[in-house]
C-alpha cells in the first residue's frame, strides 16, 4: 500500500506539476502528515522532490527529471484499449489522435497484451434501442471551444424558432448517443442538445472558466433535476400481470414508485398502485403505451381523457359499445 501510494505520488507530480500537501493528502485520503513522511521517504530514495513554502506553494519534482517507472499491467492496458470509443471520438474531430495514441499505446505494452484480445471481448455501443446517434453538425467547433475556453456564438433551434446567443461553452456530455452542451449563459448554466446547435462561431474574447466546476457532477444532479422535475403529478392506476410487466417502458422512476405502492393482486392478478406522470398530454401519451393493460382510477381528467381517446380510436374502426 505504501510503495503503490509513493509510486503514484511520484507519477502525479510529473503529470500535474506542483501540489500542495494538502491536495496530496485529498486525492490519496491520508492526512496531511502523512504525505510528508512520504515525501521525505521519497527524497531519501533520491527523487529530487522539492517543497516551495508559501501560500502558492507546494511538492514538485525537479525541472527534467521523469520516472522510467510508467510500465502498465496487462489490465491496465487493456483498460485503457477499451476506453477508446470510434464514435464520439470520430464526432469530436479526434479519430486521427485517437489512431496515434492508440499505435504508442500497442508499442508500450507488455509482452503477451494483443489489441484484438480487447475487440474480441467488448463492444460498446452508447446508443439507445430503435435510436440513431444524432449529427452534431458544429460538435467540432463546440469542442474547439471547449479546449481553449473561448467565447462561442451559436444560433439554436428551440420551440421552433432559432436564436442567437453568446455563451461560455463548460463540457460535453454524451448521453444514450446524444450529445449535450453544458455552457454559462450571464449568470445561468445551460444545458443545450448539440444537434439543435444549427450555427456556431468562435469568438475572439476566451473567458476565465469557474475553478470549481466539475461536469460530473453537474450533469448528474442536472440530470436528477430533470428527471423529478417532469413527474409533476400522481395517478393511482390498475395494472394487469402483462401490465406490470411493461411499466419498465415508462422508466424506471415509473415502475419505481409503482413497486413501493402496489397492493397484493386480486384473483385475476391485476394490482393497484400509485405511479408518477408527467402533465397533461404528456402523462396521456406514456399511458397509451400500456394500452388495455392499465385502467385509471384517479384522477378523474386523467381517466376522462384516456376514456375519450379509447372512443375515438373505437370509433375510427368501426368498434361499437
Amino acid at each position: 500500500m505504501l510503495a503503490s501510494r509513493l509510486l503514484n505520488i511520484l507519477l502525479l507530480l510529473q503529470a500535474r506539476g506542483r501540489m500542495s500537501a494538502a491536495e496530496l493528502a485529498r486525492h490519496f485520503e491520508v492526512s496531511v502528515r502523512t504525505i510528508h513522511r512520504d515525501i521525505d521517504q521519497l527524497s531519501a530514495a533520491g527523487i529530487p522532490v522539492y517543497a516551495e513554502r508559501g501560500r502558492a506553494g507546494g511538492f514538485q519534482l525537479l525541472d527534467g527529471f521523469r520516472t522510467k517507472l510508467t510500465g502498465m499491467t496487462q489490465s491496465e492496458a487493456e483498460t485503457l484499449l477499451l476506453a477508446g470509443l470510434p464514435g464520439p471520438i470520430e464526432d469530436l474531430g479526434l479519430a486521427d489522435l485517437l489512431a496515434t495514441a492508440q499505435l504508442k499505446l500497442l508499442a508500450s505494452l507488455p509482452a503477451g497484451v494483443r489489441a484484438e484480445r480487447v475487440a474480441k471481448r467488448f463492444h460498446l455501443d452508447t446508443v439507445a434501442w430503435f435510436r440513431a446517434s444524432e449529427k452534431a453538425q458544429h460538435l467540432q467547433t463546440v469542442a474547439q471551444a471547449i479546449w481553449q475556453d473561448r467565447a462561442l456564438r451559436i444560433r439554436y433551434r428551440s420551440d421552433g424558432a432559432v436564436r442567437a446567443r453568446e455563451i461560455h461553452p463548460l463540457g460535453l456530455v454524451l448521453k444514450s448517443g446524444i450529445w449535450y452542451l453544458v455552457a454559462e449563459r450571464g449568470e445561468r448554466r445551460l444545458t443545450y442538445r448539440a444537434a439543435s446547435i444549427v450555427g456556431a462561431e468562435l469568438l475572439d474574447h476566451s473567458f476565465e472558466r469557474p475553478a470549481d466546476f466539475d461536469l460530473a457532477a453537474h450533469w448528474t444532479h442536472a440530470a436528477q433535476q430533470y428527471e423529478a422535475g417532469r413527474f409533476t403529478e400522481t395517478a393511482r392506476v390498475r395494472l394487469s400481470p402483462q401490465g406490470r410487466h411493461r411499466l419498465d417502458l415508462l422508466g424506471f422512476a415509473v415502475a419505481e414508485m409503482a413497486r413501493r405502492t402496489e397492493m397484493p393482486p386480486d384473483p385475476t392478478g391485476w394490482i393497484e398502485c400509485s405511479i408518477p406522470i408527467e402533465p397533461g398530454d404528456l402523462g396521456l401519451r406514456d399511458l397509451l403505451r400500456l394500452g388495455a393493460d392499465v385502467e385509471v382510477l384517479a384522477p378523474a381528467t386523467l381517466r376522462a381523457g384516456l376514456g375519450e381517446i379509447a372512443g375515438q380510436i373505437a370509433r375510427l374502426y368501426g368498434v361499437s359499445g
